[in-house]
């Protein structure tokens, strides 16, 4: 019996991150759309739902602690509810470079933009991309699948450095234009954070299947 309610209480604590992880997932594609759209209303509703994200982490942290205070977990189990403390608290994270993205919008709302916003875009989808892969790859328990998306981690990297470039050269080009070109530099730099969490969750979705963590930054 006692391991019947183990499961069921992990059982519902997955379902509970995998909730939070489409909220997050939701939050990263409006944050970017209210920016290439100028869509200041749907900012603001990515700044207001990140309350809905907070607390997730808040419930799923004292569930798994409570789970452990009562089960008291070895092994296998044990690494289950780490991986999710772990899990929580980087899609958390997350969620607050989504709702960074969104106050950019809000900053920006009454400017015209300096240039197309074209490659600020093609990260976004990336970043989405692997965080959809990483949350697939939590559910299904499939490390190779978790270390494949780390490495798209790199072309994020990529994307970063060539916006970099091209705005420190607008910058320099025209000082009038260096507010919005900070905005936006900020803003691929919260991608950039992203993927590193994307990563993290990728190296303990390893963990809970083998005990080892292993650096899939290198």
């Amino acid at each position: 019996m006692a391991r019947k309610v183990f499961e069921d209480r992990l059982s519902e604590l997955h379902e509970s991150l995998m909730a939070m992880g489409l909220l997050v997932e939701e939050a990263i594609y409006k944050s970017v759309k209210s920016l290439a759209e100028k869509n200041i209303e749907l900012a603001i509703e990515i700044v207001e739902e990140d309350q809905r994200i907070n607390q997730y982490e808040v419930e799923i942290e004292k569930k798994c602690f409570e789970l452990i205070a009562l089960q008291q977990p070895v092994g296998i189990d044990l690494r289950r509810i780490a991986t999710m403390l772990k899990v929580v608290t980087d899609l958390e994270r997350m969620g607050d470079h989504a709702v960074s993205i969104a106050k950019s919008t809000i900053h920006l709302k009454d400017e015209a933009y300096i240039k197309p916003l074209i490659d600020i875009p093609k990260m976004a989808d990336l970043v989405k991309e692997i965080v959809r892969e990483a949350l697939d790859a939590y559910i299904s328990l499939d490390q190779d699948s978790a270390i494949l998306a780390s490495k798209k981690d790199d072309q994020i990297d990529q994307y970063l450095s060539k916006i970099f470039m091209e705005l420190i050269e607008i910058m320099q080009e025209d000082q009038t234009k260096i507010n919005q070109a900070i905005q936006f530099l900020l803003v691929s730099q919260h991608l950039e954070r992203i993927g590193d969490y994307v990563t993290n969750i990728c190296e303990w979705i390893v963990y809970l299947k083998t005990g080892s963590l292993i650096d899939l930054n290198e």
